[in-house]
């Protein structure tokens, strides 16, 4: 039967003291404040980035195949733009937004759907709507079409699941409501003449959230039904939560068994605002809930664990509520495999930004562990951090691998099958990364902490490409070369690293460290950049291209400087949560 967390956990969640958040008090996270502000800070950055052309989608190029070679994947030779730093993943094809049918681009999220007969296809979330591609046997793009969204404005934010072959869209915008598409409309339309689609042609239409808007979509494939998570009320610029909502922007389920007429048997709303989720029959070791419907509820402050078998009226049958120190804003996770479940990989979308505890405090994207064999009592087993600055959004897993979008690193593919024999996360390592933001890589730590780049990706399809959307530029098909975790690099003790790393000369591996980092940044091939005591310890051959190669390969045995602390960001102003009174 559906448990319930005990009396006093949950007293302890509702006064606070477990929730170790630290963006405000938990009346802040409950209120909308915290993510008020979290969203306000993402506008400002977002229309910076208008203001600066960055979204102009047009100005980025269609890419075509480029192997992964020594490093970097040279779209086009010479361009620092289009030359992606990467490790095992080649590029297959990339186009822009405007190439996709979208006059605003502004990308959000994606999700992939094959055929009855094999073929693959993503729906891919803009700012004015869902474009349709089919990926190729070869890897390419091809552009078919796309539904307009269903608000007269659009949105930044449009979510996007696939639950057998219909496709569940929300969007941030109000009066949107969830649009329901059968995916097998696109099996016949002719590229050539790309298709747009009018709301007539959906399948079904739910339009009975608050006011229309939903921060996320949430479905369980093998019970086939569909959620909308972080609904609340308000306007077109301000969101509003408030008790006279009954679901508090929990768990609205959505019964999918007639996708042309979907109906909601009630809600969950019990620990409030949901950002996220993943819901699935729980299989695993805590024997008191196999066979149950679980849902891991990544909740902004806290991860929550329901039991949601039962799905009629309010009803919410919360099993634990967990939070950890360093918490900022607890925005996504996943299990480590969903046949049986034992770990949960959590990413928070603020604490490389603001946490001022934990490994977070360098600005590397953190991915965090959860231990949740025991679902009444779930703990922090671990955690991975990233080795370039960024922010981590998003991750999946499929085969033991999470496939993660950490904005400006880009795809960044993580070998986790090791974790249940070391849960602290010290054995994972990262099998491969495709960085599509090269704009930032010259910064310290490699990266910026910021929200751009990528927002999503989808690595389920069975011919092994991984489709990853982005917001400034488009849309970008990889496909990895292997799996196989980097090895420490082997370092050979000749004239060229001894020149690099002469301990009897004071100042010389400070000054080799720098030299190093500053020459592997970006592609290059530039000899004179080599200063005179490197050019002549590795000069061997004499040809510069060997010249360059020999430098590169012994800087990698230079020890690297550790990436510093990142300051800590400054207080935010307070942000409305409260529509204002109306004009008489």
């Amino acid at each position: 039967m559906a448990r319930v967390a005990t009396f006093a956990a949950l007293c302890s969640a509702i006064l606070g003291t477990s929730r170790a958040a630290a963006l405000g008090s938990a009346e802040d996270y409950a209120s909308g404040a915290v993510h008020a502000q979290i969203m306000a800070i993402k506008v400002a950055q977002w229309d910076a980035e208008i203001a600066a052309g960055a979204m102009d989608s047009s100005k980025y190029p269609e890419l075509g195949y480029t192997a992964c070679e020594n490093g970097f994947a040279a779209a086009i030779p010479g361009d620092t733009n289009n030359t992606f730093k990467c490790n095992n993943i080649d590029l297959y094809h990339f186009l822009p937004h405007s190439s996709l049918g979208s006059t605003e681009g502004q990308g959000s999220s994606s999700w992939g759907w094959t055929s009855e007969d094999g073929r693959e296809f993503v729906a891919i979330g803009q700012f004015d709507g869902t474009a349709f591609a089919e990926i190729s046997s070869e890897g390419k793009l091809v552009y078919l079409g796309r539904l307009p969204q269903y608000d007269p404005i659009g949105s930044r934010w449009r979510e996007i699941r696939v639950l057998r072959d219909y496709v569940v869209i929300g969007s941030e915008a109000i009066h949107h409501g969830v649009q329901i598409f059968d995916m097998k409309k696109l099996l016949d339309l002719d590229p050539e003449h790309p298709t747009t689609f009018s709301q007539s042609d959906l399948t079904g239409h739910w339009d009975e959230l608050p006011v229309g808007r939903t921060h996320n979509i949430v479905v369980n494939e093998e019970l086939n039904y569909a959620m909308a998570v972080g609904s609340v009320g308000g306007n077109e610029t301000i969101r509003v939560r408030d008790d006279s909502m009954p679901c508090r922007g929990g768990l609205i389920f959505l019964d999918m068994s007639d996708p042309s007429n979907p109906t909601s048997p009630g809600c969950a709303a019990g620990d409030g605002y949901v950002h996220d989720a993943q819901c699935l029959v729980y299989r695993g070791p805590d024997e008191r809930y196999y066979g149950r419907d679980i849902c891991y509820g990544y909740n902004e402050d806290t991860l929550t664990i329901y039991d949601v078998t039962d799905k009629v009226g309010n009803v919410t049958n919360i099993i634990s509520i967990t939070s950890f120190p360093g918490a900022e804003y607890v925005h996504q996770g996943v299990v480590n495999n969903e046949t049986w479940q034992e770990y949960i990989f959590l990413d928070d979308e603020f604490d490389e930004r603001d946490a001022k505890v934990g490994p977070m405090t360098q600005g590397l994207p953190t991915t965090h562990i959860f231990d949740i064999r025991d679902l009444e009592n779930p703990h922090y087993s671990g955690n991975y951090e990233g080795p370039r600055r960024a922010i981590d959004h998003n991750q999946y897993v499929t085969d033991g691998y999470s496939y993660q979008s950490n904005y400006g690193a880009g795809l960044t593919v993580l070998d986790i099958r090791s974790i249940t024999e070391d849960p602290t996360g010290g054995s994972i390592c990262e099998a491969g990364y495709f960085d599509i933001y090269p704009e930032d890589d010259e910064e310290e730590g490699g990266g910026t902490v910021a929200f751009l780049g990528s927002w999503s990706s989808y690595a389920n399809f069975k011919s092994g490409f991984i489709f990853v959307h982005t917001i400034e530029r488009g849309s970008f098909v990889v496909k990895m070369t292997s799996k196989e975790c980097a090895k420490p690099a082997v370092c050979k003790s000749d004239s060229c690293l001894t020149s690099l790393r002469a301990s009897s000369i004071e100042g010389r591996l400070e000054e080799s460290q720098e030299f190093c980092h500053e020459f592997l940044i970006r592609q290059n091939d530039d000899v004179g950049m080599i200063p005179d005591y490197a050019r002549t310890g590795c000069a061997a051959s004499g040809e510069p291209k060997a010249v360059v190669a020999q430098v590169s390969s012994a800087c990698a045995c230079v020890p690297t400087v550790a990436v510093p602390e990142l300051p800590r960001t400054t207080t935010r102003p307070p942000v409305p949560t409260v529509l204002p009174p109306k004009k008489m």
